[in-house]
């Protein structure tokens, strides 16, 4: 238990990556803000490293969730040390090393020296992962996690297809699957076949090739759909016979992806199950992971690692697409 009044004193501001008006990367600025309010069950971490996904270059576009001002920080997921406990009894105290996941923009975001949130968004970081690794899993290593084992309910025995295998939450969802005894298939580019495979995939599809309904070995319980049907229409083309079974579930994850997802399920008239997904920061399926991470079950590739001051450039590359595992922010650089 610590005593708030022997704490050592909190700056009044802070470094942080804000958005100042929807737009292109150019609209992301580096400013000096106050530190963010802990309210209620709030728990006030120092970042030291900041995950960058997809949902935030889309939110800066205006294509994610609005935002309620400007400027405003993004940033779901980081790993950091705890420096305000919400009280005397927390479960988590100055000095504890967390990760975790916030829901932007109902709180400020990650891409700033310190965080507030509840602390059932929070987990213990992994004791083998680096600050740079662990800020790099929660929110991606959550929606695999959603898919695969809450809503998938993947089990033994079961045949899985994985799309964008290779990407933030592609690479967690294959080894998920593969943990809980899947016959994994995914697609990825040709230059991360080899890498797939060695995370729990059986077969790897290049999808710059080679039509995934026609190169799969047999068709599938389950499709985790990471890319939906703005990109080669994938999401169609995944309802395909031969890639998904009678009775199979279809989940989409990227937001608005797939507008015609139910009318297309219906056309097949197949008993088919399809959902989107939506993720909760659930502070104990982190601790989980973070076993599974420490047991050597599960594994985070940073791919890039930037300075805050390089959020925009960080966004930039997520959003090309291209990134195997994980871009991160050093907030200690």
């Amino acid at each position: 238990m610590t005593d708030p009044s022997t704490l050592p004193p909190l700056p009044e501001t802070m470094r942080a990556a804000v958005v100042t008006s929807a737009g292109g990367p150019e609209v992301i600025e580096l400013q000096d803000l106050a530190l963010p309010a802990q309210i209620n069950s709030d728990t006030l971490v120092r970042v030291h490293a900041a995950g960058v996904n997809p949902i935030d270059w889309k939110t800066r576009e205006g294509r994610g969730a609005a935002l309620p001002a400007y400027p405003w920080v993004l940033g779901g997921e980081f790993s950091g040390t705890v420096v305000r406990a919400s009280y005397e009894l927390a479960p988590f105290q100055p000095g504890d090393e967390v990760f975790g996941m916030l829901l932007v923009p109902r709180y400020l975001g990650a891409d700033a020296e310190y965080v507030s949130c509840p602390f059932m968004s929070l987990a213990r970081k992994p004791a083998s992962l680096t600050h740079l690794e662990a800020g790099a899993v929660p929110l991606a290593a959550l929606t695999a996690w959603a898919g695969i084992v809450e809503a998938g309910r993947v089990h033994t025995g079961q045949r899985v297809l994985v799309h964008a295998g290779a990407g933030g939450v592609g690479h967690f969802a294959v080894q998920l699957a593969h943990h809980y005894g899947a016959h994994v298939v995914a697609t990825a580019s040709a230059r991360n076949h080899d890498w797939v495979r060695e995370l729990g995939a059986d077969q790897v599809i290049d999808y710059t090739a080679d039509r995934f309904e026609e190169a799969i070995d047999a068709p599938v319980d389950l499709v985790l759909d990471l890319i939906g049907d703005v990109q080669a229409e994938t999401g169609t083309r995944s309802l395909d016979p031969r890639v998904l079974r009678d009775g199979g579930t279809y989940i989409c994850v990227p937001t608005g992806a797939f507008p015609g997802m139910h009318a297309a399920i219906a056309a097949q008239d197949r008993d088919l199950v399809g959902s989107t997904l939506k993720l909760s920061p659930d502070g104990r399926a982190l601790e989980t992971i973070a076993i599974l991470i420490d047991q050597g079950d599960l594994r985070v590739h940073v791919d890039r690692v930037f300075p805050l001051a390089a959020t925009a450039e960080a966004q930039v590359l997520v959003a090309d697409g291209h990134v195997r595992g994980k871009v991160v922010l050093d907030l200690d650089a």
